[in-house]
C-alpha cells in the first residue's frame, strides 16, 4: 500500500469513526421496553426526587431534594408543581404545564423555561428537549436540555440530561423520581 492510499484510507476511517460517534439514540427505540411509561399514570400524586448537578468535567457540584405534586385536570393537563432544595439551601420552584396533542405527546412549558417543548414517550422511555433559564454568577444563563427518563419499575424512573450551550456540553444532570 503506497502512503497516498494509506492517508486515504485513514482519512476514511477517521470519518467513519467521528460519524458513529454522532448517532443518537432515538426515542423509538425504547418502544418494546417495558414497564411501559404512561406519563398520566407515573405522573399524578406525590412524587419526590433526588439527584446530583455534574459541570462539564464530570464533578459534580450540587445535590438536591425536590418534591413534585403531579396532577391532572378534567380536560387532560397534567401540572407537575417542582419544588427543589439544594445542598448550599438555595431553593427553586418550577411548574410544568403538560398540554396534550393529539398524537399522545404533550406540549410542554414551565416558569423558567424558554418556549415550548414536547414530552414524547415510547416504551419504558420519556424523551423532552427544552431551553431552562437557569441562575448563574448573579445572572440568568440560558442551556439547552436533552431530557431522558426510564421507567424502571412502576414507582421508579431515572432521568439524564445533558445541559448545552452553543453546541458545547457545560453540564449534567442525574436523578431519581419516585412515586409516593
Amino acid at each position: 500500500m503506497n502512503i497516498h492510499t494509506w492517508k486515504h484510507w485513514a482519512f476514511v476511517t477517521l470519518i467513519l469513526v467521528l460519524m458513529s460517534g454522532c448517532s443518537s439514540v432515538k426515542l423509538d427505540d425504547y418502544a418494546g421496553n417495558s414497564p411501559e411509561l404512561n406519563a398520566k399514570d407515573f405522573f399524578d400524586g406525590p412524587l419526590t426526587a433526588h439527584g446530583i448537578v455534574k459541570n462539564r468535567s464530570g464533578k459534580i457540584i450540587r445535590y438536591f431534594n425536590a418534591d413534585i405534586a403531579a396532577s391532572w385536570s378534567a380536560d387532560g393537563v397534567g401540572t407537575l408543581d417542582e419544588s427543589f432544595v439544594f445542598n448550599d439551601g438555595e431553593k427553586q420552584k418550577r411548574v410544568w404545564t403538560l398540554v396534550p396533542n393529539a398524537d399522545g405527546s404533550f406540549e410542554a412549558s414551565a416558569n423558567d423555561v424558554v418556549g415550548k417543548s414536547r414530552l414524547a414517550t415510547s416504551g419504558n422511555a420519556l424523551f423532552m428537549r427544552y431551553t431552562l433559564t437557569i441562575p448563574y454568577k448573579g445572572k440568568s444563563l440560558n442551556v439547552k436540555v436533552d431530557d431522558r427518563m426510564y421507567l424502571v419499575n412502576d414507582t421508579t424512573l431515572l432521568n439524564e440530561s445533558v445541559m448545552t450551550k452553543w453546541g458545547f456540553e457545560v453540564g449534567y444532570v442525574t436523578l431519581v423520581i419516585t412515586k409516593q
